[in-house]
């Protein structure tokens, strides 16, 4: 569950800590307040997208963090990615002036995408106008399968699917070159046999061009080594020498002047620094050699290398990673001639892939079946009495989804033939329908914590009282917090968070959210019901709408 959630500077939001219950939380206050910003911070830790804007005007950073108490399949994925720390989950983000994001799981750094994946097993939102959603035929399988638990098994029919595809992809690929594929595979023939007799390495070209250099000039290295060191050590002027002159005359002034130390100690430095590169230069010498054999061999090796990139017009350094891509082209065009083998392949990738999307299928019409009776029994108390709610699966071409296609379908009153959602629902009845669906898919969604952020706009009256009933009772098994603007439904909460818009000293709009006593609460609810003017019958109402 939600424990708390830290905001900085975000869009009208300074400063704020707020912690979170178990239980049914609302969150009111007048429009523009800020309590859908709330929700947009959220969605920031959670892995959505993020840009400068959201900074707070004056502001150079966002930031964002919320710590969860994670449930089990979190917990997992925390200790898969190495981001385990006691029994927390803490998502930390922050945005720069730049629209640079930087994102943080229990202190470590992350990758947007990684909060993005364990925020989803976390917390479940739906959205103001998550009704939009329901009338797009993919959204509609997508809340199907959710509810059915099948999301397994549509990942195996999407990655049956892909394999089914890539080797169908193979099969025509190669009937399609089949005839230039002789022709191609002789002039490969000829380029690995190039390259065969002289064996490049990864690498080689510019070691034999390194060691070639350092034997052709080692003369002059010799040479030039021993000059240094006769000019460092060896010779009678040597700057040892010299350096070991200037410190014993500084040494006898020292006694007259003890700020001449600094000096002597520079010096002394100095000296140690020209006698152990005097001293390296020496080891160099030890070392090196005029092998006149080894660079004959060199200078051939270079030839050799030199030949072949002119035949294959590259560079002598491409050379390796030639040879390699050659070798795996032959064996692609040697594999991809054997079309029959390659058809054999992808019918029976087919064949698996028709097994398990038909087997999803089976799942889905069971599925379809529970959702539509939970659906339409939610209906009856949503004020839609007599009206029905069904998911038609129609077949369609085999595709990563499956074999089919889902189409929610309703009828609003008894007696009415149910026709596809977006033709026959009202705005109304459309944001009821969705509110149904949402309270009837979050009972199958394992995350902890739910979140309806204006769920229930353009519901009012009785409907309101039963959506904050079906609400309060889905928060006894899970957290659920709502942003609302309808008192019946934020008399339901266990806990009553109050958003308000102040103005700063610097005359800018500022956010702040107190949590509501009882008292605090009847006001709030007095306002909601009946607008800016508090009344004491208001305030009864109020009273009255807690009590129940």
């Amino acid at each position: 569950m939600l424990q708390s959630l830290s905001v900085r500077n975000f869009v009208i939001v300074d400063e704020l800590e707020l912690d979170f219950a178990a239980g049914f939380s609302v969150l009111t206050g007048e429009t523009g307040a800020g309590k859908s910003i709330l929700i947009d911070a959220l969605a920031i830790a959670l892995g959505e997208r993020a840009d400068a804007d959201v900074i707070r005007e004056g502001a150079t950073r966002a930031e964002v963090a919320a710590e969860f108490r994670p449930n089990a399949a979190a917990t997992a994925w925390l200790a898969a990615n190495d981001f385990l720390d006691g029994n927390a989950a803490l998502l930390r983000r922050t945005v720069d002036a730049g629209g640079r994001s930087r994102a943080y799981i229990n202190g470590g750094s992350a990758t947007v995408t990684q909060l993005r994946e364990l925020g989803e097993l976390l917390v479940d939102v739906h959205g103001q106008h998550a009704h939009q959603s329901l009338l797009k035929p993919a959204a509609q399988l997508q809340l199907l399968d959710a509810h059915g638990g099948l999301q397994p098994q549509g990942l195996a029919v999407a990655a049956a699917h892909a394999e089914w595809r890539g080797a169908q992809r193979a099969a025509d690929e190669a009937q399609r070159m089949a005839g230039a594929a002789q022709a191609e595979q002789q002039r490969l023939r000829w380029i690995a046999d190039e390259l065969d007799d002289i064996a490049p390495q990864p690498g080689e070209w510019e070691a034999v061009e390194a060691e070639h250099a350092r034997l052709a000039h080692a003369a002059s290295l010799l040479e030039g080594a021993q000059a240094a060191v006769d000019a460092l050590a060896e010779a009678d002027d040597a700057a040892l020498v010299r350096i070991d002159g200037v410190s014993a005359r500084l040494g006898a002034l020292l006694a007259y002047d003890a700020r001449l130390q600094p000096v002597l100690d520079s010096l002394e430095g100095a000296r140690a620094q020209v006698d152990d590169a005097a001293r390296e230069l020496q080891r160099y010498l030890g070392r090196a050699d005029l092998d006149g054999s080894r660079l004959a061999e060199v200078e051939s090796r270079v030839a050799a290398l030199h030949a072949a990139a002119r035949k294959l017009r590259c560079q002598p350094a491409e050379l390796p990673a030639i040879a390699l891509e050659t070798q795996r082209q032959l064996a692609a065009l040697s594999a991809a001639s054997d079309l029959g083998a390659l058809q054999a392949h992808a019918a029976a990738a087919l064949e698996s892939y028709m097994k398990v999307a038909a087997g999803l299928s089976k799942a889905r019409a069971k599925a379809a079946k529970a959702m539509a009776r939970e659906v339409t029994r939610a209906m009856q108390d949503l004020s839609m009495a007599g009206g029905s709610f069904d998911v038609a699966l129609q077949a369609g071409e085999p595709s990563a989804t499956g074999l089919e296609r889902a189409e929610f379908l309703v009828a609003g009153h008894a007696g009415t033939t149910p026709r596809p959602l977006a033709k026959v629902a009202s705005g109304g009845e459309l944001a009821r329908i969705s509110l149904a669906i949402a309270v009837i898919a979050a009972t199958a969604t394992p995350v902890s914590t739910l979140i309806f952020d204006e769920v229930d706009a353009g519901i009012g009256g009785a409907v309101a009282e039963t959506v904050g009933r079906l609400l309060q009772q889905l928060g006894r098994e899970r957290q659920v917090l709502c942003v609302t603007h309808l008192p019946q439904v934020a008399a339901r909460g266990d806990q009553h968070l109050l958003v308000g818009k102040e103005t700063d000293a610097s005359g800018k709009p500022v956010s702040r959210i107190t949590s509501l006593d009882r008292r605090a609460r009847v006001e709030e609810l007095a306002r909601m019901l009946g607008g800016m003017a508090v009344t004491d019958t208001s305030r009864k109402h109020a009273r009255e709408m807690l009590a129940s």
